[in-house]
């Protein structure tokens, strides 16, 4: 009895039936075992430092806290990150490992807060790692609050450049950091933040050696030249010949920052006037400059450059979409105007831009400004840019060229204006007629002015305008409203009166009337004038004599 309970008690636990899974699972136990015997001597270890992220272009400071604690290995990432933000956990392992500074195994949990605020970019895998680095002991963790760090990493240890340095920068500034340690190719646009000591650095191997002694390392320098000696780019205006009447249109325009419409056929030279209009422009004060730059940087646009001199000239396709000319998306990119701001925005064929996009820009012409929202949040981008539009004066300005017929001409010219609504025809300042260039004025030596003459007259004028305005937080005659209209824009008696007969005669909105007294307080402007005079006004109306002519929808 007792043998065959034995047998079966063999038969059903034989070793040889159960030493193979044993045998697999007995090193996973030990190593567990180890683990949590050293998981109990390991302390709860908290590291905090700061980063930033963008929403639109502006940054906003993100509080990083790297949790350490025993249990089984790996990295979580909370807080709403995106997609590249989850992956930095595996770039940021490979990186320390070939950069010589190889990660335990640890349960690691790193928290983005604000909570609520997503988050995206890759401009934390530097952060991270500096956060893991100060648990290995490579320098004293206390120092991880005197910096805003910033920068994605290859998988060598190269500190890779990223978008927005700029506005984290000067939300460094704002929040009391001793400094912002960047990538390399992003220490010139840091470094326009003169106050802030700014560390661009190449590789995780340098990060660590600054956090061990700060004092040997110098900060950047910002190098910023003035360009008040150079001349914008674009087409010198010397090399058009002709069209003396548009050029001094656009002349005006660029002194008083008005909006123009350019009208006529093909091969008049309307794309070439607006591509000269840049080398007139006045150059980008240190503040405009550090606005324009900011921008770009945050669009990802700025390139090797440390900084954006010229005024921007952006000439978007006219099948560009709402969002590709005002801004939009899930998280709020700038669009083609604030692309251009402080600058040029120049619209080729107007009409053939779909009339809803159009309609979009009123906003902006009268704001500076374009605010999106989006949920429970919204973002503000700024759009103070010169407006230049340009287009024929028919849809097919080859059979009304042809016409003979007067009354037939204004009929095809009304039809194609009528693309255009009349509201936003009316915050245009300045129309002018572009006509064919001659054959004498084309095969002449000399094409006109050059543009460093012209620019200098606008330079003077504008310093009239903001010695002006200057008080009332103004730099520009476009900017005036009705208060500063009433006491700077006063005609002398016989201007006044022919002002009365233009907007009676000419049926002028009360729009069109502020807008001719901007005008003229500019042609004033330039000719160094205290005070409007008769002949100023008449050259003002001159310049909306189409739009009163044409009547739009």
């Amino acid at each position: 009895m007792w043998k065959r309970k034995s047998t079966s008690f063999r038969r059903n636990f034989s070793p040889l039936k159960h030493v193979l899974p044993f045998r697999l699972l007995l090193p996973a136990c030990i190593h567990l075992i180890r683990f949590q015997r050293e998981s109990r001597l390991m302390d709860v270890m908290l590291y905090k430092l700061t980063s930033a992220t963008l929403y639109g272009i502006e940054a906003q400071a993100v509080d990083m806290e790297i949790d350490i604690a025993g249990g089984l290995p790996g990295m979580i990432i909370v807080g709403l990150p995106d997609t590249s933000i989850r992956e930095s956990k595996d770039r940021v392992r490979a990186a320390m490992k070939n950069s010589g500074f190889p990660l335990p195994p640890a349960k690691i949990v790193i928290n983005l807060a604000p909570a609520d605020l997503k988050k995206e970019g890759s401009g934390f895998d530097l952060p991270l790692s500096v956060g893991l680095l100060a648990h290995l002991g490579h320098f004293p963790a206390a120092r991880l609050a005197d910096y805003l760090f910033l920068g994605e990493l290859a998988l060598d240890g190269r500190v890779k450049p990223v978008r927005g340095v700029l506005a984290c920068a000067v939300l460094a500034e704002k929040e009391g950091f001793r400094g912002i340690v960047c990538p390399k190719g992003n220490e010139k646009e840091a470094a326009l933040v003169r106050s802030l000591a700014v560390y661009g650095l190449n590789s995780l191997t340098e990060v660590v050696s600054l956090l061990k002694d700060p004092a040997a390392w110098d900060p950047a320098e910002c190098a910023l030249p003035t360009g008040e000696d150079e001349v914008g780019s674009g087409v010198n205006f010397a090399h058009i010949h002709g069209q003396a009447q548009v050029k001094r249109a656009l002349e005006v325009a660029a002194a008083g920052g008005h909006h123009v419409m350019m009208t006529g056929p093909p091969g008049a030279g309307k794309t070439l006037l607006a591509r000269a209009v840049p080398s007139i422009m006045p150059p980008l004060s240190e503040l405009e400059i550090i606005e324009v730059t900011r921008i770009y940087s945050a669009v990802g646009l700025l390139g090797r450059r440390g900084a954006i001199l010229n005024r921007p000239f952006r000439s978007p396709h006219h099948t560009v979409t709402d969002a590709g000319l005002i801004g939009g998306g899930l998280f709020p990119r700038p669009g083609e105007v604030t692309l251009a701001h402080q600058g040029i925005l120049f619209l080729d064929e107007l009409p053939e831009f779909r009339r809803k996009v159009l309609e979009d820009l009123r906003q902006p012409l009268e704001d500076g400004q374009i605010t999106i929202s989006r949920g429970a949040r919204a973002v503000t981008f700024p759009s103070d840019f010169m407006l230049m539009a340009a287009m024929n004066p028919y849809e097919d300005v080859f059979i009304g060229a042809e016409q003979t017929s007067v009354d037939y001409g204004d009929a095809m010219r009304r039809r194609y204006y009528s693309k255009i609504s009349g509201p936003l025809m009316d915050r245009i300042d300045i129309q002018v007629e572009v006509p064919k260039v001659p054959y004498g004025a084309l095969s002449a030596v000399q094409g006109g002015e050059e543009s460093k003459e012209i620019r200098h007259r606008i330079i003077a004028a504008r310093n009239r305008q903001e010695k002006r305005l200057r008080q009332r937080g103004k730099k520009r005659n476009d900017q005036m409203e009705m208060e500063e209209i009433k006491r700077f824009c006063v005609p002398d008696g016989e201007g006044m009166r022919l002002l009365e007969t233009a907007v009676e005669r000419l049926g002028f909105s009360a729009r069109g009337y502020t807008r001719v007294l901007k005008v003229a307080r500019t042609i004033a402007d330039l000719a160094g004038e205290d005070r409007i005079r008769t002949g100023h006004i008449s050259e003002a109306i001159q310049y909306r004599l189409k739009n009163a002519s044409i009547k739009t929808e």
